[in-house]
Order: structure tokens, then sequence, then C-alpha cells
């Protein structure tokens, strides 16, 4: 992909525009997210620490490594990773979600890195991460594989790479669509599109294609008794998560 140009897709950027006020309001548009978080934080601060021989019972475990938060929207993600003692870099394409981010950081008295840009112009600057967070991004591009290859060489020889997403099937248009945005209300109706979700395997393959070697993958699993959240081995069925490495 030359420079300039991107993967962003205009029309999913302004879904999230319009709702980057209400990023850190767990009742409000993004409440999904806030109920997910804790799980996609267990799962990200366990593979960072496991690759990189860190303790997370230590003090500022992460202290040292750079981590880039692609489609960062609110800062959800880069602010636990700031805390955990990361040079955090927090790049999104909606610029409202931006000062939203900024803000609310200055609040938290952490410093982050805002930035309203794209992976492809980071990689085109010659960026580098010892870790990429690219969390529920991929499914709204406009190309996933050139998308995923500039993930990739935003990373550092060795570099870990978490992605996640929301399979394809009929399951996940039922709970993420029609549950999610027309019975739950929790999100505005057409914020997801079915046919831009991507299976576990298809995914692989994107990932295999741009040059990373996966190496991990598993469901985020809803209890809709209990109304929380776990990491599944097997069910991959609606949310899923999976790890890469970049070849040293």
């Amino acid at each position: 992909m030359q420079a300039g140009q991107t993967t962003v897709d205009p029309a999913e950027v302004a879904k999230f525009e319009a709702m980057a006020a209400e990023w850190w309001d767990p009742k409000g548009k993004f409440k999904p997210l806030h109920m997910l978080n804790p799980c996609r934080l267990d799962y990200i601060t366990r593979q960072i620490a496991g690759e990189f021989g860190r303790d997370l019972n230590g003090p500022a475990p992460f202290s040292g490594l750079r981590i880039l938060d692609i489609g960062c929207g609110g800062g959800l993600l880069s602010e636990p990773m700031a805390r955990l003692g990361a040079d955090v870099v927090g790049a999104d394409a909606a610029p409202r979600n931006i000062p939203v981010a900024q803000v609310h950081a200055e609040q938290s008295g952490l410093t982050i890195d805002y930035r309203h840009t794209t992976a492809e112009d980071l990689a085109a600057a010659g960026e580098q991460f010892d870790v990429v967070l690219n969390m529920e991004v991929v499914e709204h591009v406009a190309d996933p594989l050139a998308y995923l290859t500039a993930c990739r060489e935003l990373l550092k020889p060795g570099g870990l790479h978490i992605c996640s997403t929301i399979n394809r099937n009929p399951k996940s248009f039922a709970m993420a669509i029609v549950g999610a945005e027309y019975v739950m209300r929790w999100l505005p109706k057409g914020t997801h599109e079915w046919n831009k979700f991507i299976t576990p395997d298809e995914l692989f393959d994107l990932l295999r294609n741009a040059g990373l070697d996966p190496v991990d993958r598993k469901g985020f699993v809803f209890n809709p008794i209990l109304w929380t959240w776990s990491l599944s081995e097997r069910d991959l069925s609606v949310n899923y998560v999976t790890a890469s490495l970049k070849p040293a």
C-alpha cells in the first residue's frame, strides 16, 4: 500500500464519531464494551506478560514496552496499559474520539500519546511497537488484509499482535446485531454489518497472509444469566480474540 492510502471506511468512522462523547458512560452506547473490558484485559495482560516474561503482580510490569492501541476510541484499553507502566500510543481514525480520550487520561493522571491517525500512516512514518492491540476494529475496515499488513509493519521483530472481532454465522447475527442493536439496544442500529464479520479460520488466514504467525485464539462468551463475560477455549461462535507474532 502506497503512502497516503488507507483502509479506513469513512462510513464506519462516522458511526463511532457520532457516539464519541459517550465512551466513558458505562450505561451508554458503549455499555457492551464496558461489560466486556475486564475479560479483554485479562486475555491481553496474560498474553503480554507471557510473551515478554513480565510479572503482573510486580510494580509497573509493562515498563519499557511500547504499545499501540489502534482504534482506541475513548481509551478503554489504553488507560489500563498505561497504568501497568507501558508507553502507550492510542490511535483512532475518528477525530472526535481523541479529545475525549485525552481529557479522560488527564483527569486520571495518565500520560498517553493519543493521535488522530491510521495504522497505514503510522507504518509509513516508521513507527515501531512491541505490542499492537487491534480490538474490534478489523470488521470495520475497507480492506482487512491491507489493514493487518499495516499492523504487522508496525511491530518490532518478535512483537505481539492481539486482534479481536466477531464470527460470521447465524448465532452472531442473532446476538451481535439483533440482540445488541434491536432487542437490548446496547448499540445504535447499523453499528455492525454481518457480512463484514470474519470467521476464526478466515482471520488466521488473513493474519498469515499479512506476515504474522497466529499462536492462540479464544472465545469471549456472554452469560445472560450471570450477566458476565468469560474466556472460552472452544466457544468462538460470536466474539473471539487471537494472538499472533511477527517473526523475529
